[in-house]
């Protein structure tokens, strides 16, 4: 019976079935993750730090923001574990129950006040590190599922179907955001109405169980077992052995982390500050608080909702580009076109201020070109990082490499741009030389590294 069940396992996940539950089960992850990031510009800032100044406010909730992906290096390690000791499927379901059921529960939190002055904050640190370690093992196990399961040739190809779910859970959030702010009051916004959207992730939740129950392990998987070559710790085999691969990963990664979180978080920031002291004032006035000239940084006055809208048309070409950068990637090879396309982002940050100056029409163009870049970079990566390791510890090292990244090129980056922002007093000049750095460092890492274009997955075990 265990032979019999072993020769089909291969032919069990249809070619629909892996695309589609790769691509579901991002797209829940990062629905939940792209619902806390819009709540933490829109909401998150009066309801928990409400006696901050709206800087500082904003200062705090990108902080906590960033608990996250201090938690995503430690999900990587526990998910890579068991990723690679007992399987992918698994793995993946319990990365998704984590996330839906941390999402879920911040749409219970209260506001700060009251005895809630603390523990409100303190529950939506512990909810967002929890959402940090659910996607700590969620991307690399969905990029698995694709690539492992993909011809040799359309690896690539297959890969951008779980970065799509990326732009796909960031536009399904943001219209719910649109939506809701569209149709209810500041009021009801601001008391009940940002709740819907973490309340939704459970019913996306039972969708992706209910996808990625149905899927059996990969070939490469089932050989590393025929083979009895699991690796009795994953983590270390992949720090003494793969070390380097591991580095270069973290690198490669870093240009796509630092573009991706300025485009989104903090562009939603500078976007819709008020442009002038009279705006802020009479914004301020409005909602019935005191205003303090001397702590204003201008930004460009664009309204939420507006700006909610741009971001999503931004994200259509993020997804767009996202399925073009696969046939490009096999075409071109991973490593060669990924230089080409950090060399782009590099010019971008450089001309960051031409875009992102006085003007809707200028910025709605940086948010086009912007994204377009982003997919370019992003939809690469589901095929290039785990073709960096062999099946035994491809769990483990691309999870690891992925999620170290994102300690140090999107943790910071919403942070260190609000910062450049106000130092700046409201040029943000100083935001696109830092995007500019993080090319650079990424173009480093590729030029240093090998093409893995044509690597053989399955028989890469070791």
């Amino acid at each position: 019976m265990s032979q019999a069940n072993q020769t089909v396992v291969p032919k069990e996940n249809s070619r629909g079935r892996v695309l589609f539950a790769s691509m579901i089960g991002t797209t829940v992850e990062f629905f939940d993750f792209y619902a806390y990031a819009t709540a933490s510009v829109l909401v998150f800032p009066a309801l928990f730090f409400p006696n901050a100044t709206a800087i500082n406010a904003i200062l705090s909730s990108f902080a906590i923001f960033g608990v996250a992906f201090v938690a995503r290096p430690l999900g990587s390690i526990v998910f890579g574990h068991y990723g690679d000791k007992l399987g992918r499927k698994g793995t993946l379901v319990a990365s998704l129950l984590l996330m839906g059921i941390a999402t879920f529960l911040i749409g219970f939190l209260p506001p700060a006040a009251g005895h809630w002055t603390v523990l409100a904050p303190l529950a939506l640190v512990i909810l967002r590190f929890a959402q940090g370690l659910a996607l700590g093992g969620e991307w690399s196990g969905a990029a698995l599922l694709a690539t492992e399961n993909a011809p040799k040739n359309k690896r690539a190809i297959y890969g951008t179907f779980p970065q799509l779910g990326a732009p796909i859970g960031f536009i399904i959030a943001n219209l719910i955001f649109v939506a809701l702010q569209t149709w209810s009051t500041p009021e009801q916004f601001q008391a009940w109405g940002w709740r819907i959207p973490f309340f939704f992730s459970a019913v996306m939740v039972v969708i992706g169980l209910w996808v990625r129950l149905k899927l059996v392990e990969s070939a490469s998987f089932q050989k590393v077992l025929d083979e009895k070559k699991v690796v009795k710790s994953p983590f270390a085999v992949t720090m003494k052995k793969h070390w380097r691969p591991t580095l270069a990963g973290t690198f490669i990664m870093l240009a796509t982390y630092v573009l991706f979180y300025l485009m989104t978080s903090f562009t939603l920031t500078y976007g819709t500050q008020p442009a002038t002291v009279e705006q802020a004032a009479a914004a301020a006035a409005a909602k019935g608080k005191t205003f303090d000239p001397a702590g204003f940084v201008p930004g460009l006055g664009i309204d939420r909702p507006t700006f909610l809208t741009m971001l999503i048309i931004g994200v259509v070409f993020f997804g767009i580009f996202t399925v073009v950068s696969g046939p490009l990637a096999e075409k071109f090879g991973r490593r060669k076109f990924l230089i080409w396309v950090s060399a782009g982002i590099l010019v971008f940050g450089l001309a960051w201020t031409l875009f992102f100056g006085p003007g809707q029409g200028a910025a709605m163009a940086g948010l086009i070109v912007g994204f377009t870049l982003m997919g370019l970079t992003f939809g690469p990566m589901a095929a290039y990082l785990p073709e960096l390791f062999p099946s035994n510890v491809r769990y483990t090292g691309s999870a690891v490499a992925y999620n170290l990244s994102s300690v140090i090129g999107a943790a910071p980056a919403s942070f260190v741009a609000v910062a450049l922002w106000k130092a700046g007093s409201g040029n943000t000049v100083g935001v696109g030389l830092y995007l500019a750095l993080g090319a650079v460092l990424t173009l480093v890492a590729l030029f240093l590294s090998r093409d893995t274009t044509d690597i053989d997955m399955e028989e890469f075990v070791e």
